[in-house]
């Protein structure tokens, strides 16, 4: 199986998370689990179903993450040396050529992606077009409104 891009920051939350899910909500919903059982018939308990759909949920999360995190080659942007290229990891500050306006992107994997939190997957159409650029560069971007063209003011490894 191929391995797929991760930031360390994208690593680490899904670390966390299989932790927090681990150590805190299975003991809970196994503990949820055992008063069910206490109130009697299982066949007609709805805490007892609704506890086991819910421990069926976080143990399938679990194995999702753990998945990702086996297939992830986790890539630490500030271990590579800055050259103003655009890179997986590196954000972005861009400017609309036409509008003026200046956005700011960090591109990170799939599962990372983020648009709200300036996040982009480095399989967008906007990613795609700026790796391998360089500060400066002008750069159009295909979308379902049209082209749009931006120039990279600043590459930053963060």
């Amino acid at each position: 199986m191929s391995k797929f891009p991760m930031t360390v920051q994208g690593a680490r939350a899904l670390e966390e998370e299989v932790k927090h899910l681990k150590g805190v909500l299975r003991p809970q919903i196994s503990q949820a689990i055992a008063e069910a059982r206490e109130l009697g018939d299982l066949k007609e308990n709805a805490e007892y179903h609704a506890a086991r759909e819910q421990q069926g949920m976080v143990e399938a999360r679990i194995r999702d993450i753990e998945a990702k995190l086996s297939n992830a080659q986790v890539i630490d942007v500030t271990a590579i040396p800055h050259s103003g290229k655009v890179i997986f990891g590196t954000t972005v500050d861009i400017a609309n050529v036409e509008t003026d306006e200046t956005v700011t992107y960090q591109i990170v994997g799939d599962d990372e992606a983020d648009i709200k939190g300036g996040k982009i997957s480095v399989n967008s159409p906007i990613a795609r077009a700026l790796i391998g650029k360089t500060e400066g560069d002008a750069v159009l971007v295909r979308t379902p409104g049209g082209d749009v063209e931006y120039e990279i003011v600043e590459v930053r490894h963060i």
